[in-house]
């Protein structure tokens, strides 16, 4: 069986999305995303019929917003996240964002050709607040591979 990688990540905003202090912030979405949707190994992001990721809620709190997309590998993931168009918006979080008290990002593998729903990555990234890295739901710095095959 092969394995592709699931990432859910939060973030706390600073004011509303359509306020004035985060106009920089959504102005870099479309070409974020657009960059995300032609990185070399992107499966899958979640989205509205619209293209829209911000309307998406896994939390009950309107300020987290919540991100969920499906890699290949780690290796295409990570250079994404810090080396591409992301990166720069990354760099500058600090302005939009509060600074996270738990792990924003959350990691698992799932078998190839499937995808996860809000509620499951809302779930892992909980497991990983809850026990830490695990084979369940691990970080960017501290990840395991995938599951041996049987």
């Amino acid at each position: 069986m092969e394995f592709h990688l699931a990432q859910a990540n939060w973030a706390q905003m600073l004011a509303p999305l359509d306020s004035p202090r985060m106009a920089d912030f959504v102005k870099q979405l479309d070409p974020v995303n657009r960059a995300a949707d032609e990185a070399p190994g992107f499966v899958w992001r979640l989205q509205t019929e619209t293209g829209d990721a911000t309307a998406i809620r896994a939390f009950e709190d309107e300020t987290v917003l919540f991100n969920l997309s499906v890699w290949e590998s780690f290796e295409s993931l990570r250079t994404y996240v810090y080396k591409a168009d992301h990166g720069a918006v990354l760099r500058q979080r600090a302005k939009w964002f509060a600074t996270a008290d738990r792990p924003p990002v959350a990691l698992w593998w799932i078998p190839k050709g499937t995808l996860p729903d809000a509620e499951e990555g809302r779930r892992r990234l909980e497991l990983l607040w809850e026990l830490g890295p695990t084979t369940e739901a691990f970080s960017m710095r501290q990840r395991f591979g995938p599951p041996a095959a049987t």
